[in-house]
């Protein structure tokens, strides 16, 4: 509540968050590019702080759950699967949890007690109406671990703010934030050692020119929550691949932003104003699970969905509407006829279904 009120106070004075950051970097020079994208994302201004809920219709973007309470509901049917290999109802917590809309389908199917972690104050508010004021929390840190636990982290590890960096002929060389002429701009700056060995590991045979979006804080935060976990699961649901798969992608990087459903500008234009978002890299992801002696999966939403039972629900809805087009009530057709649209889309092989799936077990 305090960030909103800052970002009004600032919008009222005429202070957009481009302004402050030129100001800061004018006064104390270049940033990180992790550190102007955690400003602009979650500082005051920023893009997740304030009134607006992001994932809806009338928002900037719309995640699985609410393309479809189809994919709460697989998603149930794979915390039971869950339950039943840990022996007992696990407790689930959702990270980035949003609009609240997939722990409400999934509580529909199933009785778990549910937690919800969410930055966003417009996301506590949406999500306090699925599991209740007291279990939305802002922080790992005021969710119990104890007993078993299943936690899912759809789309959340896109946007944790990312170090880049630029293949040169000499080696890697980072990109910060400067100003030239009163606007944001890529400046070159040295290597730091933490970005360095990220990079050694998982930035893929990338050739000289190509753009690399360094995961070092989405990993730091991965690693805490799996030291967190003494038995469960833990479900990342993302879009990205493999450092192998990323390689074609890395002539211009993956960054990007979206804004009112589509692919916004530079992420250097409207700062606060735009997701800025990349490529989640799963190959370091893999790499901790292993250090920690998790064992873990990596496949395509579509193979995910339909091993907890989509696409068997998928040709029922085509029965359903082939039955009632013969002879049914036209309304009831419609309405099984967008369910099949909805989980043909989950399953697009082009589109949702593409996504990555790691489940990390111990």
């Amino acid at each position: 509540m305090v960030l909103a009120r800052k970002r009004r106070h600032l919008s009222e004075k005429g202070v957009t968050m481009r302004d402050q950051l030129v100001d800061l970097i004018v006064e104390n020079g270049p940033i990180p590019f992790e550190e102007f994208q955690e400003r602009a994302l979650y500082g005051a201004g920023g893009f997740f702080v304030g009134d607006a809920l992001r994932s809806v219709k009338a928002g900037d973007f719309l995640t699985s759950p609410e393309v479809s309470p189809l994919f709460g509901a697989t998603l149930a049917a794979f915390v039971t699967a869950e339950a039943k290999r840990l022996g007992a109802t696990p407790r689930v917590v959702e990270v980035g949890a949003g609009s609240g809309s997939l722990l409400k389908a999934l509580l529909e199917v199933i009785d778990a007690e549910a937690w919800a972690v969410e930055v966003s104050m417009a996301a506590q508010i949406a999500t306090s109406y699925v599991v209740g004021a007291e279990r939305v929390v802002a922080s790992l840190d005021d969710v119990p671990f104890d007993g078993p636990v299943v936690v899912i982290a759809n789309e959340l590890l896109d946007n944790f703010p990312v170090a880049i960096a630029v293949r040169t002929d000499s080696g890697w060389e980072e990109r910060w934030i400067g100003v030239d002429g009163g606007n944001l701009c890529l400046v070159a700056a040295p290597l730091r050692d933490d970005v360095a060995d990220w990079l050694e590991r998982f930035g893929g045979d990338v050739p000289v020119g190509g753009l690399v979006e360094a995961h070092v804080l989405g990993d730091a935060w991965f690693r805490d929550l799996l030291g967190r976990i003494e038995t469960g699961t833990v479900c990342i649901i993302d879009y990205g691949d493999t450092a192998e798969g990323l390689v074609p992608r890395r002539s211009f990087g993956t960054l990007r932003t979206y804004r009112s459903h589509h692919l916004g500008p530079d992420p250097l234009a409207f700062p606060g104003e735009t997701d800025i978002t990349a490529d989640v890299n799963f190959s370091s992801l893999l790499a901790i699970c292993g250090e920690l002696g998790w064992e873990a999966t990596l496949q395509r939403q579509e193979d995910f969905l339909t091993e907890y039972g989509l696409r068997a629900e998928l040709s029922e809805l085509r029965r359903q509407e082939l039955a009632l087009a013969r002879d049914g009530d036209p309304m009831e057709r419609l309405v099984v006829r967008s369910r099949k649209n909805e989980a043909e889309t989950l399953l697009h092989s082009r589109g949702l279904g593409d996504f990555r799936v790691l489940v990390a077990r111990r």
